[in-house]
């Protein structure tokens, strides 16, 4: 009796709470009403949840490919989501701070040299060849750095083209540097918050993976692959775990690979120094064939197509789990990437010496053409005005920045095609072949060779973060180039998202992803440092061309900061500049804060001692 007492007086307070929803006291339609409130917000905010993920670009997309491939697919494109959304940024950066007011503001095309086709080219200037090459009205045109004017104000709005050019160029840098960090503090935090309990992982995937709230069969259907991914993936981490091997036999095997491997980069770095070189000699022929023009491009694009495949087959003898093996590989590709791309870089700056040689003569060679121009239309009467000779029939300079842009254009423009090639042709037409075929070829065309290709994750996700270094480096000599990228990323979301559901099969061993993407952003964050390397040494070291680009005319590309202090900041803010860029101020202030650093550090070693 005494605990039916109880439950009763509980029955009784739960009823005089909650009279109004019953229909019972006063206030009852003010309560019911704002029971109907809250259930309302309730379910608007769901539905805000709901809406906020179908915004997110790609969102079904990856979590389709996510349930048939597993994550460590998906990975690859959450990363190129998050790509595209950085060089949008920039793009928007570029565009409208850069181009847009050159365009609008700036001298119309045909007024200046810089901005005009020489006489010698105009008849081959629309000619499909030439502009395949970029050259002709292209290489004239926003795309690169020799068509923007070295004029301090453009326009009725005084804008500083010059100045907005520089502080744009290391903008680039100084974003992209603050979202890679950023992201990659997220991920940790991401990482570290999340726990996973790593008893009974079976036990858990087998009661508590299906969700019972789905409705839609495309849904279920996904859930379903995706559940049965993840037991895959788990089966791969417990056999790793439990598998035992010679260990010697083990050793020696991955120093082979290495050592093999370590030949194949030195090959690649030499055959890519021999062909810059040998390029430099085509460029001085006047009959030089396509080949000839495209041999860097082609060569850098079929080593970055075939050597990876060669590095996962060499690869297979280390016998890594395949997370270990990804990141060996994603190691190793960034080693040839990177070699390839500085061997480039220095064989390049050999032909931007040449160039800078040769601008002096052409200096000369104009200067005495403009000056036979005004004496021969002047004649012996001073005061008459000669007629200004036309921009076309005016010697130019080689302009050595447009050179450099041109051959990164090039660059990530024959690594677009060869990648979507590459993807056509080995994995959509392999997969057509292996499907139409196999039921009257002689021997098991799905479980043999050629058979159905696998996604590269380590490939594709090296080729992203090198373009992207292409793309840093090149930008501050094509501001056009990351608007090439921005859509060379949307197509390879479309396009690549098609061939791995439609041509692809998942991986022998499928294993898991790690929560986060630091290894990638990691390597992002080193190919950012060392993209900026070049780019640095050529604004502070390299005079700029004199008659192309917005520093011609200055002795050092950053110049025009000094000079845009100088004439539009008072004196007193001059001098404070003048003072706090001084050597002797900046190098006692680094070592001031280093020797602080290390005094902190100790001070905490001693108190962890003695504490």
């Amino acid at each position: 009796m005494v605990k039916k007492l109880s439950v009763l007086r509980e029955a009784q307070d739960f009823v005089e709470k909650f009279e109004g929803a019953l229909g019972k006291g006063k206030g009852k339609k003010l309560y019911a009403y704002k029971m109907m409130m809250a259930k309302k917000w309730v379910k608007f905010k769901r539905d805000f949840e709901n809406f906020k993920t179908q915004c997110i670009p790609w969102e079904m997309k990856i979590k389709e490919v996510e349930s048939h491939f597993g994550s460590s697919v998906a990975s690859y494109f959450i990363f190129l989501r998050w790509m595209y959304g950085v060089n949008l940024v920039l793009f928007g950066l570029i565009f409208g701070l850069v181009i847009i007011p050159e365009v609008l503001m700036g001298m119309p095309y045909g007024s200046m040299p810089r901005k005009t086709v020489p006489r010698a080219e105009q008849a081959t200037a629309m000619d499909f060849s030439v502009l395949w090459d970029f050259e002709g009205y292209i290489k004239y045109s926003a795309l690169f750095y020799g068509y923007y004017n070295n004029q301090r104000t453009i326009g009725w709005l005084k804008y500083r083209l010059p100045m907005a050019y520089f502080m744009v160029g290391i903008s680039v840098f100084g974003y992209s540097l603050m979202v890679v960090i950023r992201s990659m503090a997220r991920n940790a935090n991401e990482s570290t918050a999340d726990g996973d309990d790593d008893n009974f992982i079976f036990s858990w995937k087998m009661f508590t993976s299906w969700d019972y709230l789905i409705g839609n069969p495309e849904t279920a259907d996904n859930k379903f692959a995706s559940i049965t991914t993840s037991f895959k993936e788990s089966i791969v981490d417990e056999q790793e775990s439990n598998k035992d091997e010679n260990i010697h036999l083990r050793r020696f095997l991955r120093v082979l690979a290495n050592v093999l491997i370590i030949c194949c980069l030195c090959g690649s770095g030499y055959l890519i120094y021999f062909v810059v070189k040998r390029s430099q000699t085509f460029s001085k022929m006047q009959n030089a064939g396509w080949y000839e023009r495209n041999e860097v491009e082609i060569v850098m694009s079929l080593l970055g197509m075939f050597c990876p495949p060669l590095f996962e087959t060499i690869a297979a003898l280390e016998n890594y789990h395949p997370r270990i093996g990804l990141k060996w590989q994603l190691g190793r590709i960034f080693a040839l990437f990177l070699g390839n791309l500085y061997t480039f870089l220095l064989a390049l700056m050999d032909d931007v010496n040449e160039k800078l040689a040769e601008e002096d003569v052409v200096k000369n060679i104009t200067h005495w053409t403009l000056l036979g121009h005004h004496n021969s239309s002047a004649g012996n009467d001073s005061t008459v005005t000669p007629p200004p000779l036309d921009p076309a029939d005016v010697p130019r300079g080689p302009c050595w920045e447009t050179t450099v842009g041109i051959e990164f254009v090039r660059l990530t423009v024959s690594d677009i095609l060869v990648t979507y090639i590459t993807i056509l042709v080995g994995d959509f037409i392999r997969a057509c072949f292996v499907r139409f075929v196999n039921y009257c070829w002689c021997w098991d065309l799905e479980a043999g060779f050629p058979s159905y290709a696998e996604f590269d994750i380590s490939g594709n996700v090296l080729g992203l973060v090198f373009n992207q270094g292409m793309i840093w480096m090149g930008s501050f000599y094509a501001p056009g180039l990351v608007g090439i990228n921005v859509l060379r990323l949307l197509t390879s979301m479309y396009f690549q998202c098609w061939a791995v559901m439609s041509s692809n099969v998942p991986h022998e061993r499928v294993f898991k992803a790690s929560k986060s993407n630091n290894f990638y952003m990691g390597l992002l964050l080193l190919i950012l440092f060392l993209s900026l390397l070049p780019v640095a040494y050529t604004i502070m070291s390299l005079p700029p061309s004199f008659d192309c680009g917005p520093f011609s005319g200055k002795k050092r590309m950053y110049d025009v900061i000094q000079e845009t202090i100088e004439l539009d900041f008072p004196v007193f803010v001059a001098k404070i500049f003048s003072y706090v860029a001084n050597p002797g101020l900046i190098i006692p202030a680094i070592l001031l804060m280093v020797l602080k650093k290390k005094f902190w550090d100790a001070s905490e070693i001693l108190g962890y001692i003695f504490c």
